[in-house]
């Protein structure tokens, strides 16, 4: 085994999803821009995060409406959240040229991204300036997922979407899958990974 490197601190917590986040100002003029550092934050209200730098286009709708709507992404949607990424909405229409679908919120005035298979709509409860990024607390007030990807029992199946994530600068589609939530401890399970052998 080889030993290790160090480098200095810095974010280095990857894989993380890069979302599409929606977002619009109080006359409902609407931008998408890309995030790729928001996560889950608590279950019991469902909160999440999202940190954006306050120079960046959507801040101010953010402020301005304390509302946004998560879009998850995918394989097919790898293309338009880099764009939304590195274009900025004061100088092109990312929904138009992205031929991005819009579809109203119930809860929120931002728009919610008709292609990407879960839509999360948030209502900030606390903003936290940070240092480089503000982080936007939110609470989750409505979900809606795409119906394609539900069986006939009702269940939901995410991975069919080949969600994507964004890591060191990369975009990978998820990969297959290796076991579910504790299977560790399962008396038997057929997942491909097996427990590390004991050390002698």
């Amino acid at each position: 085994m080889k030993g290790k490197t160090q480098f200095k601190p810095g974010n280095m917590l990857y894989p993380l999803p890069a979302v599409l986040v929606s977002v619009a100002d109080s006359q409902g003029k609407s931008n998408l821009l890309t995030v790729a550092w928001t996560g889950t934050v608590c279950s019991d209200p469902p909160m999440v995060s999202i940190s954006v730098r306050p120079e960046r286009y959507s801040y101010h709708m953010i402020e301005e409406t304390g509302e946004f709507v998560i879009n998850l992404t995918t394989q097919n949607l790898a293309y338009a959240t880099d764009y939304c990424g590195v274009k900025s909405g004061k100088d092109v229409d990312k929904w138009k040229e992205m031929k991005l679908t819009k579809i109203a919120g119930e809860k929120v005035k931002a728009p919610m991204v008709g292609e990407s298979p879960v839509n999360l709509e948030c209502k900030v409860t606390k903003k936290l300036a940070l240092g480089s990024h503000h982080m936007f607390l939110a609470q989750v007030v409505a979900v809606h997922v795409d119906e394609k990807y539900m069986d006939e029992k009702g269940r939901f199946h995410l991975n069919d979407a080949k969600p994507l994530v964004y890591s060191h600068g990369r975009y990978l589609s998820i990969g297959k899958e290796i076991g579910s939530f504790g299977y560790s401890v399962k008396r038997s399970h057929k997942a491909p990974y097996k427990k590390p052998p004991k050390k002698t």
